[in-house]
């Protein structure tokens, strides 16, 4: 249960960035903080659920890099972000050290 609350939390993680970019670029700018705010909240009680049994080091890693990614991809498709090699590759090194935590994780 404990992977389950980690990956919650990290897709709670991506939540916020979101929301703090929507809020400067909407006219709803208190919905999408208190979006923000609220999602942050979650993730990082999801994020301590998961911390009980998963090592502290593991859990952290995978929550910043599943939120990082999934803010990269969103920033992409969303908002315009620049999409180069070298920026993709850089992504997906993220992504394959979370997959390996988890393949490592005993």
């Amino acid at each position: 249960m404990a992977w389950t609350f980690l990956i919650i939390a990290s897709i709670l993680e991506i939540g916020w960035p979101l929301g703090l970019k929507l809020s400067q670029t909407t006219d709803n700018k208190i919905f999408w903080i208190v979006f923000a705010a609220i999602t942050m909240i979650a993730s990082g009680y999801f994020l301590w659920l998961s911390q009980k049994t998963i090592p502290i080091g593991t859990a952290y890693v995978v929550w910043t890099g599943i939120g990082a990614a999934g803010a990269f991809v969103i920033g992409i498709l969303k908002f315009d972000d620049p999409v180069t090699a070298g920026r993709i590759i850089s992504a997906l090194l993220i992504v394959a050290g979370v997959i390996g935590l988890k393949l490592s994780h005993s």
